[in-house]
């Protein structure tokens, strides 16, 4: 399956983005890990089909309710095999 790197930019640090993401990714299927950055963003690899990756990407493109999302850069990688939705620290 097809895999993305995102990196969401705006105010997403300190407002429950990783834990909504997590929450979205499960729902549409989607998996992979998301991280905060030391930049203040939230950086995301995700993997699906074309159609959950989409339905992510908008997602992330809105993200939780105290969030304000600037810009969503989205990247194709290779692709990578993951087993759940992990939210990584650090």
């Amino acid at each position: 399956m097809p895999t993305k790197h995102l990196f969401i930019k705006g105010r997403v640090q300190g407002v429950f983005f990783r834990a909504s993401a997590k929450e979205a990714a499960e729902t549409l299927g989607v998996t992979g890990w998301v991280k905060n950055t030391v930049d203040g963003d939230v950086e995301v690899l995700a993997t699906g089909t074309e159609d959950q990756l989409a339905a992510f990407s908008d997602w992330c493109r809105q993200g939780p309710p105290r969030s304000i999302v600037s810009s969503v850069i989205i990247e194709e990688v290779e692709e990578k095999t993951f087993t759940d939705f992990k939210i990584l620290r650090g």
